[in-house]
């Protein structure tokens, strides 16, 4: 018995980390937002080793290269996305006004996702082009999975009437920042663990 896709231990944690949004958008959707903040740095967690453990198979073939470039993407759109607009809309950002920047933060995580894949593509036939880089064009999805769980963290140390203006502002600014074309400065272990993406 076969099976499409790719399933060797270069994959593992980009497949974790996709189950992880997958149970905190669940969790979220029944109100338990706190788990869901919980989903968000495990899915980050995955995402920053990820990878690092891919570049450990030496011999991995150009499509299997190409499909961990679509896989990850697809499963950031799930985890640094689609979970933290879900945790914030259970969290009171569900006017219209709220539901219009929350379908905005998701785009705009989907826009960029999809523009880095192009330029990651390109990198594939020259693989040293950007690695001395000290700055991402914009700012990585994927800081979502540090940003959204400090939000939340400060968000129920405020009064509810506070924190609900938190919830609006982060997935906004979040959102501008994914397709805004500027420098963000990289940590210091950003050339080793962050992604262009």
């Amino acid at each position: 018995m076969h099976f499409i896709g790719f399933f060797d231990y270069t994959t593992w944690l980009t497949y974790i980390s996709c189950l992880s949004a997958v149970f905190g958008i669940i969790s979220a959707c029944h109100g338990n937002t706190g788990l869901a903040v919980i989903c968000i740095l495990l899915s980050g967690f995955c995402d920053l080793f990820d990878g690092i453990v891919a570049r450990t198979k030496k011999d991995r073939t150009q499509e299997q290269k190409n499909y961990g470039i679509q896989i990850d993407s697809l499963s950031d759109v799930i985890a640094f996305g689609v979970l933290p607009a879900v945790t914030f809309y259970k969290s009171g950002v569900d006017s219209v006004i709220g539901i219009l920047i929350l379908i905005i933060y998701v785009l705009c995580g989907l826009i960029r996702l999809a523009f880095f894949n192009v330029l990651e593509t390109k990198r594939q036939a020259n693989p040293d082009e950007d690695a001395c880089a000290k700055s991402f064009r914009g700012m990585p999805i994927t800081f979502s999975a540090i940003i959204t769980p400090v939000v939340f963290f400060i968000g129920w140390l405020l009064p509810a009437d506070v924190s609900i203006w938190l919830y609006y502002a982060a997935p906004a600014v979040m959102a501008f920042l994914f397709v805004l074309d500027i420098k963000v400065p990289k940590p210091n272990v950003g050339k080793l663990l962050f992604k262009q993406k």
